[in-house]
């Protein structure tokens, strides 16, 4: 592994390697579970979306406040999170976001016994709360360990991890969680309260032993990294020689990063969180909810194919040009998609994925380019911007209750039109300020 060290204008370079290249491979791997994991159990709520829908009659804006509630995790405890880890470290930052999370996994009990719709998304934001502490110390971790040069490389070949574990997510979830075909609108209007409540109760027990399978998985893997020999890489706080007048808010490719992050992640988990509904629709493929969760697997698996193809590609292309290409891939699949019916349709939404991949590491690094010594807050700010998954979703279910879901697809078209202004444009690093800093 390459130690980092400060220069005197406050960017981390690469110092003199300390050990064999290969030391940096193991704790790379370590860290790339908790990517895989976090993948996994972000993917399941497109299994509970639709679930929790039939459970509780809910209207496409109303369900959406699973991602809602998710996500919005991101905005409220990105910054704390920042705060933890230039306070305890990377390390130890992971461990308490595993047993935040494995917290939030086993509420589901509960809220799955008392058939309570708010008490799903309590356990949901505590999970997500965990997995954003997983993410402000992980991206920037992995961002750190190695050459700047290939860091975006680096970090998308993790993120392929996360990409397997978001593919896998659909064909478990939906064997194990929409197992029952539920009961139509028409159906449920017909049963009386007390039975209204039993089916309810024997619907959400189908989230009881996933979940707590989940809970204790999480509790191994947080001990499985508390005892792991990973690198100390320092943090913000801890560098001599920062940048006294430096601040996050004077780079300009960290801000629009943070929005190109905000689209990103509101356009690729809104196509997600709809695709089994949008699959059903009898203009599309007329799927039943367990035939059409297999195929959101495509969706992710396109994801993780594009991710591991796009590590070498980013470490030999600009990592602007190649989010270029995507994004305008992207949005024009999203656009043929709405133009279209039938199994065409479903096809061209589901390649979608497949461009979506190397969005996520691109932008993160993009934005963190030139950060130096702010990288720990840096990363804050681009992991608050998750919180488009929170916002674009729930703005695409009022969207389709107005106007039909085929046609709200229209919102991650436009998020896909900035990305691309992101990677030709504002990705450009400020960087002439050093030169009189």
């Amino acid at each position: 592994m390459a130690t980092r060290e400060v220069t005197s204008s406050g960017r981390i370079k690469n110092a003199v390697p300390v050990a064999a290249a290969e030391r940096s491979t193991r704790p790379l791997a370590v860290v790339t579970t908790l990517f895989f994991m976090w993948g996994f159990l972000t993917c399941l709520n497109d299994i509970l979306i639709p679930h929790l829908k039939s459970i509780f009659d809910l209207s496409y804006a109303r369900v959406m406040l699973v991602q809602f509630a998710f996500f919005s995790a991101y905005f409220l405890f990105s910054i704390p999170w920042s705060k933890i880890v230039n306070s305890i470290g990377y390390k130890t930052t992971m461990v308490v976001g595993l047993l935040t999370m494995a917290c939030g996994a086993f509420l589901f009990l509960p809220a799955a016994s008392a058939v309570s719709y708010p008490l799903f998304l309590t356990a949901l934001l505590v999970l997500a709360a965990g997995i954003t502490g997983l993410q402000v110390s992980a991206n920037p971790y992995v961002d750190l360990l190695g050459k700047p040069e290939t860091a975006s490389s680096r970090l998308d070949l993790t993120q392929a991890f996360n990409s397997l574990g978001t593919t896998i997510a659909p064909k478990i979830g939906g064997f194990l969680i929409l197992s029952a075909a539920p009961l139509a609108v028409a159906q449920l209007q017909g049963l009386t309260p007390e039975a209204l409540h039993l089916y309810r109760v024997q619907q959400a027990s189908s989230v009881r032993m996933p979940y707590t399978v989940i809970g204790v998985a999480l509790l191994l893997l947080a001990v499985l990294i508390g005892l792991s020999r990973l690198p100390k890489i320092e943090t913000g706080t801890n560098l001599s020689g920062q940048m006294r007048r430096d601040s996050i808010w004077k780079h300009r490719n960290l801000l629009l990063g943070a929005l190109g992050i905000f689209a990103y992640v509101g356009a690729e988990v809104s196509i997600g969180s709809f695709l089994v509904n949008y699959l059903g629709l009898p203009e599309i493929a007329n799927f039943s909810p367990k035939t059409a969760a297999g195929y959101v697997s495509f969706y992710w698996g396109g994801a993780m194919v594009g991710r591991f193809l796009g590590a070498p590609l980013l470490a030999r292309v600009k990592p602007g040009y190649l989010l270029a290409i995507c994004a305008v891939l992207a949005g024009a699949l999203v656009t043929g998609s709405m133009a279209l019916n039938g199994h065409v349709a479903m096809w061209t939404i589901l390649t979608v994925g497949l461009f979506n991949s190397i969005m996520f590491p691109t932008i993160f690094s993009l934005g963190e380019a030139e950060l130096g010594s702010l990288s720990g807050s840096g990363s804050g700010l681009l992991n608050m911007a998750i919180v488009g998954g929170a916002i674009i979703p729930v703005i695409q279910g009022a969207i389709a209750d107005t106007v039909g879901l085929h046609r709200a697809f229209v919102l991650p078209v436009v998020c896909y039109l900035y990305i691309l202004f992101y990677a030709l444009k504002g990705s450009k690093p400020n960087s002439e300020r050093y030169a009189t800093l």
